[in-house]
């Protein structure tokens, strides 16, 4: 089963402090060894950003920053898990980092199962 793993956080909370960076690094590094890590990233702040909207039948651009967000997605991660047990196991390790090497930040990391190919209905 793949997950997708959705860190959020507030704006603006400053760049994550080295020793935090070295232990997600080991961590990666422990889920490509051990076949579960499909691919991860941390993103920049709203305001090197945009949005593509489609509304009422028009599609346009708002460049970021983005006065309106209370939380923003900070980092993604992609896993090949056996069990949404596995998957909250591995978010609450990824989460333990943080509170270990930053204190004082807040934030969630979100566990959502993503759909596989017999999840979809077949046309012949």
């Amino acid at each position: 089963m793949q997950f997708m793993m959705i860190v959020k956080h507030k704006e603006n909370q400053g760049f994550p402090p080295k020793e935090l960076m070295d232990a997600i690094t080991k961590l990666s590094e422990e889920s490509v060894k051990a076949g579960t890590l499909r691919g991860n990233g941390g993103l920049k702040g709203t305001d090197s950003g945009a949005r593509v909207v489609l509304s009422q039948g028009k599609v346009s651009v708002l460049d970021g920053p983005f006065a309106e967000s209370k939380e923003i997605i900070g980092g993604y991660a992609q896993f090949e898990m056996n069990s949404k047990e596995e998957a909250i196991k591995s978010a609450v390790e990824f989460m333990e980092l943080h509170k270990k090497y930053w204190p004082g930040w807040e934030g969630e990391t979100e566990v959502r199962q993503m759909y596989g190919p017999g999840d979809f209905p077949c046309k012949p």
